[in-house]
């Protein structure tokens, strides 16, 4: 793969948010499916299928691609047991545990905000 431009757009957009502690913790559990697969560990570990099956709406492929990123950011922990067939487990890693009530907050903003945003379509 080539490298990437000093003075690409993409090059001073990564900068940015590595100069900006918001921006970045927000690329790290930001897109549709990252902070819900966060939330559904919350409890413990759970295995690929029961996360699948807990995740209405998203395709094996994408459960997969966001699994292996939120691991790569170390916000996952993917256990393999050495069994047949084998089986896989994952959990929040410590630093992910730390967001729970980061995202509980964020959560109930979103109830009062889409509550506030009803009241003014249906007065």
């Amino acid at each position: 793969m080539g490298k990437i431009k000093e003075n690409s757009t993409n090059n001073i957009n990564r900068q940015y948010i590595h100069e900006c502690d918001l921006t970045y913790a927000v690329c790290k559990i930001g897109g549709r499916w990252k902070l819900l697969i966060l939330d559904k560990l919350k409890e413990g570990k759970l295995r690929f299928s029961e996360l699948r099956k807990s995740i209405s709406g998203i395709t094996e492929r994408m459960l997969t691609l966001q699994l292996r990123e939120l691991e790569k950011e170390g916000l996952l922990k993917r256990t393999v047991h050495a069994e047949v067939p084998p089986r896989v487990d994952y959990e929040l890693t410590d630093i992910a545990r730390e967001l729970i009530p980061i995202w509980n907050e964020l959560s109930k903003w979103g109830g009062k905000h889409r509550d506030l945003i009803q009241e003014q379509v249906e007065p």
